[in-house]
């Protein structure tokens, strides 16, 4: 089957047609799964995996005709993806953010203290170099937690402004402490 074939067929699918995706499968189930296998390296789990990847197809075909990629190519992303989150799914999950800062030691010494005391004085005096409304808008976006939007509309300009405005702001508060 050419390229253009499996294209149309895609095409189809995007359209719901059962036959063309019957079609599609038969042609393409075999190379798909020796591609969810090599990456699963389980039989039974790449089974189940291929099936997830034609549910998949059969949902986001339409989305075939925005893509550069060539038919086969396509649906082997798909597989490939769709197997690596499998993957990934498996990992345990990270461990419990209360857990952890139990573990970490409340009190620091006197060298730690000293040495935030000395970093905290080198980011104020940063900052104050800053135009005040751009030190304010990134103490609101990375110590008050602000959203960009809310940043925005409390100064009076477009989302984009601020964006560009803390870019900057980062790039200056970089240069100052590296000095």
């Amino acid at each position: 089957m050419t390229p253009q074939d499996i294209a149309k067929l895609i095409v189809r699918t995007s359209l719901r047609d059962r036959a063309a995706f019957d079609s599609l499968y038969r042609q393409t189930s075999a190379k798909l799964f020796g591609v969810c296998l090599r990456v699963l390296g389980d039989r039974a789990e790449a089974e189940d995996a291929l099936q997830e990847v034609y549910v998949k197809i059969w949902t986001k075909a339409d989305r075939f005709a925005i893509s550069e990629l060539s038919p086969i190519s396509w649906l082997v992303a798909i597989a490939r993806h769709h197997s690596i989150d499998r993957i990934r799914a498996r990992r345990a999950p990270a461990a419990d953010i209360d857990t952890v800062l139990e573990a970490i030691d409340p009190a620091p010494g006197p060298e730690a203290m000293a040495a935030a005391r000395d970093e905290d004085a080198r980011m104020r005096n940063c900052l104050d170099e800053l135009d005040r409304d751009r030190a304010d808008a990134v103490r609101g976006a990375y110590l008050k937690g602000d959203s960009y939007a809310e940043l925005s509309e409390r100064y009076g300009v477009p989302l984009n402004t601020m964006r560009t405005w803390l870019r900057r702001s980062l790039l200056k508060l970089r240069e100052c402490l590296e000095r």
